[in-house]
């Protein structure tokens, strides 16, 4: 079972439609105790990092959310704004990450091709 962490940010009906494709049973939750229950975890997200970092303080997934992966080292994938939650911090932000992950997310500078035209990343 792999739960999915709503917490308020991402593009959740997707995800839960992939894992229904593949066969993968999930649910989509945000009870901190779901989270600590889970098996496995899905952290989306889409957005600013402080916003995200935000509504896991208010929903009280901060203290469910490190009792899971750093106690019962349950295995979690970011998907997205997920993905640089679990990093320190973000330049774009403030707030302070998830922290388990070293290291910070970082803008990627404007680059230009040899004709001196903008690169799409």
């Amino acid at each position: 079972m792999v739960t999915i962490v709503n917490y308020g940010l991402g593009n959740l009906g997707s995800i839960v439609n992939m894992l229904k494709k593949i066969g993968v049973p999930n649910i989509l939750t945000s009870d901190p105790a779901d989270v600590v229950a889970a098996e496995r975890l899905i952290l989306p997200g889409v957005g600013h990092f402080d916003k995200g970092m935000s509504l896991l303080h208010e929903r009280g997934l901060m203290e469910a959310l490190n009792e899971a992966v750093l106690r019962r080292g349950v295995p979690v994938m970011g998907i997205c704004l997920g993905m640089q939650l679990l990093l320190e911090g973000s330049e774009e932000g403030k707030l302070p990450g998830l922290g388990w992950i070293k290291g910070w997310v970082r803008r990627f500078p404007n680059m230009q091709d040899e004709d001196g035209k903008p690169l799409k990343i």
